[in-house]
């Protein structure tokens, strides 16, 4: 429910109650007023657009002449900002789309805090893989705060991503290089000297003392992934492809079409390696 009429029997809950729970904007409006009648659609639009954020509440003042005049409303139209019980904020006369939008959003939600909400709480049962795309999306929508960016690097030193978390790392402002920043940036240095397995140090050797063995350069890419390490599984794997699109019977193919899945649509590693996959192929 965005948008409502008003009257005596649903006053106290529309009004009041509702405010509570989220801003109620109240639009006096009546049939005579022209500015009303193009300050309305303005109302209507928002009231959409932002999905529940607030609740626009219409109150005909002619016909409701009680609730306007509880309300103190002399002029036409009046726009009333509600909020735990009580107006804060409004104006009277007609007002473009840009003042409506700069009066709501001191009251409404940021874009990002709802996603961060979420990622949080993926966070908080260590679901860290589910946080991933709910972070990018609030830190982006942010303009890259830095405290989502430091979440979003933990994520991602969690899942063992760590070329991943070093590139957001680098997206952090100077100002914003504080003592959390050097942590997470010794966090990643003790991560890479730890991460190696044998298997993977063993397979490194093989691919470095002979880099044209594709056999060695599949089992070293499949080894990465398991390790959660996708950048250099990435980069070999669409190499091999280069150099033989049908190899192993296309199992270095399927290899790499399954982890751009599993990175999701959203991850930039994602779209850079599919964009790569598509000008190979096409």
């Amino acid at each position: 429910m965005n948008i409502v009429d008003i009257n005596l029997e649903n006053a106290q809950q529309l009004l009041i109650d509702e405010s509570f729970k989220r801003p109620v904007v109240i639009d006096f409006w009546a049939d005579w007023c022209g500015p009303c009648k193009s300050l309305m659609p303005i109302l209507e639009k928002l009231a959409t657009q932002f999905n529940g954020a607030f609740l626009l509440a219409k109150v005909n003042a002619d016909e409701q002449n009680v609730i306007a005049s509880q309300f103190g409303v002399r002029s036409l139209p009046t726009v009333m900002v509600m909020k735990d019980g009580q107006p804060v904020d409004g104006f009277t006369g007609a007002q473009t789309e840009i003042q409506v939008r700069e009066l709501l959003e001191k009251y409404l939600p940021k874009p990002w805090e709802l996603p961060l909400a979420e990622a949080q709480q993926f966070i908080a049962a260590n679901d860290y893989a589910s946080a991933l795309p709910l972070l990018r999306k609030a830190y982006d929508e942010s303009k890259h705060l830095a405290a989502i960016g430091f979440l979003l690097v933990e994520s991602n030193i969690a899942l063992n991503r760590l070329e991943s978390a070093e590139a957001i790392l680098s997206t952090i402002k100077k100002v914003d290089q504080d003592v959390h920043y050097e942590q997470l940036v010794a966090q990643i240095s003790l991560k890479k000297q730890t991460a190696k397995s044998p298997e993977l140090i063993a397979l490194e050797a093989l691919h470095a003392n002979d880099p044209n063995n594709t056999d060695a350069s599949f089992q070293l890419a499949l080894q990465y992934v398991q390790e959660k390490n996708y950048r250099p599984a990435l980069e070999l794997l669409i190499n091999i492809l280069r150099e033989n699109r049908s190899y192993a019977d296309g199992k270095a193919r399927k290899a790499l079409t399954d982890l751009l899945v599993a990175l999701g649509k959203g991850d930039p590693l994602a779209i850079e390696f599919q964009r790569k996959l598509f000008t190979l192929l096409y």
